[in-house]
């Protein structure tokens, strides 16, 4: 027993000693390898959190959003709309919405116009977003002024700055008043951007919505579950984005491992030549080169995950966010909430240190398996 504890104390002391002579070539190894899982679990986390925090605010969306269309394009919707679609069995309320968006050519922005249900601004007065306010360095009681769609001015008041706690939805967010709202885009009184739908019965939803299209066949129901999945999409096709930006990177690793899979280098061959001449296995040369490989790939893969999860949860993912988010200058100020989805995890962890490690194996078991003196020769 007291053998076998030295013996295993000589192999890992030879293996950190090993480690140390290449130190160079290790180091950029280490760094490369390093920045590859840091891309990839960035990724994943950043996207992972995005959805899961889309997820939550979307939960709360109506369950069917009824919009008018003509020939492809969306129209304001008549709200005796809303009476005929009170008829269809199932329906428990249908309420109309006003919303728009509005183009700021000075700041190359769009805001985001919403008349609210509860505590609408008084007429002359509008609520910002935070996003809103940082860009224009308004602030409340200040004067704000938009261009309506008659290519005429409107000054507004600002009430309040919305809060901080919502920047995901409200950065860009302009409350206002119904009667500012109908005069600042031209939709007349007995029209609505869109209807919502509460329904009593969650399977349903497709039912009702089959039946609002054959009661009214140029209009448009959108369900929740459909909203979910587009942007699940969005996310899902954004994330695939960055890392094919990065994936050169990723190509030079696999070359690089490739590399290490092929063969040994003279030095290498050396060195496991005098191991097997002074008394060493097979098994003991085996067990080194897996510790090398182990301890290069772990440190890795512990630093990688460990740097992503500090650039996305307290930096703000601040290298590639911008490519996830979109193009608008209003971007949310916001720290997701900490998720780690270990599947991925156990993903990136299986497809980047197992495939290394092995890779430093197989080579060392051909070199160890010849005689010392062939090798060293």
């Amino acid at each position: 027993m007291r053998d076998a504890l030295e013996r295993q104390r000589h192999i890992l002391d030879f293996t950190i000693a090993s480690l140390l002579r290449r130190k160079g070539k290790n180091g950029s190894l280490l760094a490369v390898y390093t920045l590859i899982i840091f891309i990839l679990a960035s990724v994943l986390f950043f996207t992972h959190a995005l959805k899961r925090e889309a997820t939550e605010v979307l939960r709360e969306t109506p369950e069917i959003i009824v919009q008018r269309t003509m020939t492809g394009r969306y129209q304001p919707i008549p709200l005796a709309y809303a009476d005929r679609i009170r008829d269809i069995r199932g329906v428990i309320t249908v309420q109309p919405r006003l919303w728009g968006y509005y183009y700021d050519g000075n700041f190359l922005a769009n805001y985001t116009l919403v008349v609210p249900r509860e505590d609408p601004p008084e007429p002359g007065k509008i609520d910002i977003g935070s996003g809103i306010s940082r860009i224009r360095e308004a602030y409340p009681g200040d004067i704000i002024g938009f261009t309506g769609h008659d290519g005429k001015p409107r000054n507004f008041s600002i009430r309040k700055i919305l809060s901080d706690e919502s920047q995901l939805i409200s950065a860009d967010l302009i409350l206002i008043s119904e009667a500012d709202y109908r005069d600042f885009s031209g939709i007349s009184a007995d029209q609505a951007t869109d209807l919502v739908l509460r329904v009593r019965n969650p399977k349903e939803y497709t039912t009702i919505a089959e039946k609002i299209t054959r009661l009214l066949p140029d209009s448009r129901p959108i369900v929740r579950t459909e909203i979910l999945r587009t942007y699940d999409a969005v996310f899902s096709w954004r994330s695939g984005l960055v890392i094919v930006i990065f994936s050169a990177a990723a190509l030079a690793f696999v070359i690089f491992a490739w590399d290490k899979a092929t063969g040994l280098s003279a030095e290498e061959r050396r060195e496991i030549g005098i191991l097997k001449a002074v008394g060493w296995e097979t098994s003991d040369v085996l067990q080194m080169k897996f510790w090398e490989g182990s301890a290069i790939s772990l440190t890795a893969f512990l630093l990688g995950m460990i740097l992503a999860y500090a650039h996305v949860f307290f930096a703000s993912s601040f290298l590639f966010a911008p490519v996830l988010k979109g193009w608008s200058t209003l971007y949310p100020q916001f720290r997701l909430v900490p998720y780690v989805n270990f599947g991925h995890v156990a993903a990136i962890f299986f497809l980047t240190v197992v495939p290394y490690t092995v890779t430093t194996i197989v080579p060392s078991w051909r070199a160890a398996t010849i005689d010392p003196d062939a090798v060293m020769r």
